[in-house]
C-alpha cells in the first residue's frame, strides 16, 4: 500500500504562484501514474494534471500554460507548480496515485488553495 502526504496549499493573490507537493511512501515501485485533482464544494472532483511513469503528462484545458506537474528523481514525490493563479482555481487539491495491480488508486488528504485579493 501507498501513503500520501500533501503540502503547499494556502492563500495567494490573483496572479500569484504556489507549489503543491505530494510525497508517497510504501510500495512506490509499482506506481504508474501520479496526478492532481481539485474539488469545489458542491461540484465534482476534476482532473488537473497527470504525470505518467513513461514521462508523459496531460492537463485540464483550464490550467494549460499556467500549471506544471513534475516528479522528483526518486519518483516518490509529485509537484504541481501553479502560476498566474485565478480566483477560479480556488479549490481543495488532492493528490492521486495509481499503480500496477492496485484495486483502486490512492488519494491524499487534500490541501486548500484560496486565490483571493
Amino acid at each position: 500500500q501507498v501513503q500520501l502526504v500533501e503540502s503547499g496549499g494556502g492563500l495567494v493573490q490573483p496572479g500569484g504562484s504556489l507549489r503543491l507537493s505530494c510525497a508517497a511512501s510504501g510500495s512506490i515501485s509499482s506506481i504508474v501514474v501520479m496526478g492532481w485533482y481539485r474539488q469545489v464544494p458542491g461540484q465534482q472532483r476534476e482532473l488537473v494534471a497527470h504525470f505518467f511513469r513513461t514521462g508523459s503528462t496531460n492537463y485540464a484545458d483550464s490550467v494549460k500554460g499556467r500549471f506544471t506537474i513534475s516528479i522528483n528523481n526518486a519518483k516518490d514525490t509529485v509537484y504541481l507548480q501553479m502560476n498566474s493563479l485565478k480566483s477560479e482555481d480556488t479549490a481543495v487539491y488532492y493528490c492521486n496515485v495509481g499503480g500496477v495491480g492496485w484495486g483502486k488508486s490512492v488519494w491524499g488528504q487534500g490541501t486548500q488553495v484560496i486565490v483571493s485579493s
